[in-house]
């Protein structure tokens, strides 16, 4: 059973920072991209930042410069550093990863895995 767990969530003021982390866990065998995802009130989830498995990162358009996904392939984990913080980053925020995975009888899988989700909010 693969999870992924975030942490890191909470209340910060226009202009703070905040640091997110997702750990993953259970019987994983190698992990592809890891990404952190966003959905706000009444919004689509939309993709906040990936990183490959070579450290290859991509970020959307509106957080470029204020915002540093990095991992910890030893660790099964990822980190998205958030600084420069606004109102408009007020979201659920989700972890996802492409893993690969043993089932009960030591066979490979390949799928998509999603954390519960943690709240940020940016206000004053």
């Amino acid at each position: 059973q693969v999870q992924l767990v975030e942490s890191g969530g909470g209340l910060v003021q226009p202009g703070g920072s905040l640091r997110l982390s997702c750990a993953a866990s259970g019987s994983i065998f190698s992990i592809n991209a890891m990404r952190w995802y966003r959905q706000a009130p009444g919004k689509e989830r939309e993709l906040v930042a990936e990183i490959t498995s070579g450290g290859s990162t991509y970020y959307t358009d509106s957080v470029k410069g204020r915002f540093t996904i990095s991992r910890d392939n030893a660790k099964n984990t990822v980190c998205l550093q958030m600084n420069s913080l606004n109102p408009e980053d007020t979201a659920v925020y989700y972890c996802n990863a492409d893993l690969q995975s043993r089932t009960i009888i030591g066979t490979l899988i390949t799928r998509t895995y999603w954390g519960q989700g943690t709240q940020v909010t940016v206000s004053s």
